[in-house]
């Protein structure tokens, strides 16, 4: 059986994206191909000048300045992401979360890919941010992760203490514009087939279908259908 290729862009830092991530799952456990799936995580960042953590008050506030609202309408935004993640199984904790800078979370994750626990270590980084307070930017809380999921500390303290893989995050990013990504997630599927946001199983289900139907793109390169 022909694989079928899915890249997902997405941050760690993007609360959509742990969602869409949950529906994208559920839709994979109705499809019939699933074995034949090849799921692969590219960087994207939402804030690439984050400083590696934030202290600029609570995620309302943070929230409220970026959008231009008021704390009401922000607490409002927030309780419906909680009540979104709520729905697939994830308590979010909005009260805890540390932000910060996540390129080096993303240098790890195109490591971890080379080591065949990429999807682990995804789903590792996003709960630890989202559900457990941690600090997303925080060097040593990453290895800590990284060594959770079954990474080598010493391998990747050395990869965090050079340049390694930094230029593999910054292909994602070039690729990310090229295709006119602007907001993740963002799926593409066998190369043709792009899906933007957390959408439901069922939209997803139906593009997983279109894409197994599809004959894989001989070029490397994306042209994406609607």
């Amino acid at each position: 059986m022909v694989p079928l290729r899915i890249d997902i862009w997405s941050d760690i830092a993007c609360p959509w994206c742990y969602i869409g991530k949950r529906r994208f799952e559920r839709a994979l456990e109705r499809f019939p191909d699933a074995e034949a799936v090849k799921v692969t995580w590219r960087a994207f960042e939402l804030d690439p000048a984050a400083s590696r953590e934030k202290h600029e008050g609570k995620y309302a506030e943070r929230l409220a300045k970026k959008y231009g609202t008021s704390a009401q309408e922000a607490q409002a935004m927030i309780d419906r992401l909680v009540g979104a993640a709520k729905a697939e199984g994830l308590d979010f904790d909005f009260d805890r979360i540390r932000p910060g800078n996540t390129f080096d979370a993303h240098r790890l994750l195109h490591w971890a890919l080379e080591q065949g626990l990429q999807s682990l270590l995804k789903e590792r980084l996003l709960r630890a941010y989202f559900c457990e307070g941690q600090p997303i930017g925080d060097r040593e809380t990453l290895l800590r992760l990284a060594v959770d999921v079954g990474l080598d500390g010493e391998s990747g303290r050395s990869i965090l203490d050079n340049e390694s893989y930094a230029r593999e995050v910054r292909q994602d990013e070039d690729e990310a514009r090229a295709l006119g990504i602007t907001g993740v997630p963002f799926f593409v599927l066998a190369e043709q087939f792009g899906v933007s946001g957390a959408q439901p199983p069922e939209i997803l289900m139906g593009v997983l279908e279109k894409a197994r139907r599809a004959t894989p793109a001989p070029s490397s390169q994306y042209a994406l259908r609607a």
